[in-house]
């Protein structure tokens, strides 16, 4: 067996990633790649929307408190996104000349019951260097 089994936790993020991505999809956004992963951070869903390339970190909480999701994407974070999609940039030099952006899309609750919240250009390159 090569590989463990995900743990719970981890199969929660896989099932709030899948919904986070259903929801783009059906507004319209164009799946490019998920889970790019670099050494200096990674990016859990990479779409096309409208000639825009978008940078999606998707997070999720059960509930509310402490802030809930939205709180759990600090400068920290936002600088490890923005360091990762320069790589894929780099890597995928046909998509460095379009505009770009971060979203975040935020899941609160459970499976099949989940609360979405989805902000567009959560952050830019400049907020971050």
């Amino acid at each position: 067996r090569m590989a463990s089994s995900p743990s719970p936790t981890q199969q929660q993020g896989q099932l709030a990633e899948d919904a986070a991505l259903a929801f783009l999809q059906a507004r319209g956004l164009k799946l490019i790649e998920r889970n790019a992963r670099y050494s200096v951070g990674e990016i859990d869903l990479i779409l096309m929307h409208e000639g825009t390339l978008v940078f999606a970190e998707v997070r999720q909480r059960r509930s509310d408190r402490f802030g809930g999701a939205a709180q759990s994407i600090d400068r920290r974070k936002m600088k490890k996104c923005a360091l990762a999609a320069q790589c894929w940039l780099k890597q995928h030099a046909h998509y460095a000349h379009m505009p770009c952006r971060f979203d975040a899309v935020l899941l609160t609750g459970t499976e099949n019951n989940w609360k979405i919240d989805w902000i567009r250009d959560a952050f830019v390159f400049q907020d971050v260097f």
